[in-house]
């Protein structure tokens, strides 16, 4: 009878690992707006202490507002990533400094964990092909993470100027179809600070704003979805939109949502705001990986260990009922 129950209970393990072989629901793309993140904000432990832990949830974290015209916050930033986080590696590719004015500029960084994910492509879209319709020209990277369902996919970032909110956002439309074109794929997430709600995108020039009008276009990040952390605002602003029904396929349904970091590490509001007053928007991509060395020899399938597992416990569970 104990050999029996022995034996059950392994099977249970065992077929339990089995049910993980996919959708372990653990690639995570980001998109953070981390509020003019330069020398004083690197020089602040708590902040930085925070933004890491914020940070290295993710396999892939798209950074916006990085204003480090000393070259040095960064560094600092990717440094304290990996020494926050000794189980991955972190690295970043950055674009050059953008923005129309002098006094002003940002830079897009892309954070990733090298383990999980490489970069094999990047393109600086040259804005005078929409006659300067953005304030900070789109830094796109195609990414490459072989334990994903979608195994390739590429991000294009945008951090809108509220004052040009309807126009940046429909001219993205157009650096969607260039980039597909280019690197001949469909599986593309636009993702970053759209201002894309309250009074830098009016009702009633949604309908001028292809990249809502498309309907191939699925926007992740709902409306009413609050991502400021100021208690005084409530707006939609930082989004996450997937081009294509497959790419779509193969994200982890509602996984796509704000992640309320004051709630989460217990700040007060002006520690929360120290760090940023956005909060991070995520999605989960769906991923294929198994725990156990099944290989192209393997007579059975899954699907068919997994239904004879079932049966041989049913067996052995009916079997100690009747006993008993």
């Amino acid at each position: 009878m104990r050999s029996s129950l022995l034996l059950l209970l392994v099977l249970l393990s065992f077929l339990a690992g089995v049910t993980h072989v996919r959708g372990a629901s653990d690639f995570r793309v980001c998109a953070f707006n981390l509020h003019h993140f330069g020398e004083s904000k690197s020089k602040n432990a708590a902040v930085m202490h925070t933004l890491s832990r914020i940070i290295t949830r993710c396999d892939v974290c798209l950074l916006q507002e990085v204003r480090d015209s000393k070259e040095k916050a960064l560094p600092l930033l990717i440094s304290r990533l990996n020494s926050y986080d000794t189980k991955h590696r972190y690295d970043a590719v950055a674009s050059e400094r953008l923005g129309r004015s002098e006094s002003y500029q940002e830079q897009y960084v892309f954070v990733y964990r090298t383990d999980t994910v490489t970069v094999t492509g990047q393109y600086q879209y040259p804005d005078d092909q929409l006659g300067d319709a953005f304030s900070r020209e789109p830094f796109v990277v195609r990414f490459k993470a072989p334990n994903t369902a979608i195994k390739e996919f590429v991000l294009i970032p945008q951090h809108t100027t509220p004052t040009n909110t309807t126009r940046e956002l429909d001219s993205l439309y157009d650096v969607l179809q260039h980039v597909k074109n280019m690197w001949k794929t469909e599986n593309v997430i636009l993702l970053g600070d759209f201002n894309a709600d309250c009074g830098y995108l009016a009702k009633k020039n949604r309908k001028y704003v292809r990249l809502i009008t498309d309907t191939s276009l699925i926007w992740l990040i709902k409306d009413k979805t609050d991502t400021t952390v100021r208690s005084t605002t409530s707006c939609t602003y930082d989004r996450i939109v997937v081009n294509g029904e497959r790419f779509v396929r193969e994200i982890v349904p509602f996984s796509a949502k704000p992640f309320n970091f004051q709630t989460e590490y217990r700040l007060t509001d002006e520690q929360a705001l120290d760090v940023s007053d956005h909060y991070p928007v995520e999605v989960l991509l769906k991923v294929v990986k198994s725990r156990f060395p099944f290989n192209g020899a393997t007579s059975l399938t899954l699907s068919g260990i997994k239904e004879t597992l079932s049966k041989l416990c049913s067996f052995f569970l009916l079997k100690h009922l009747v006993v008993v």
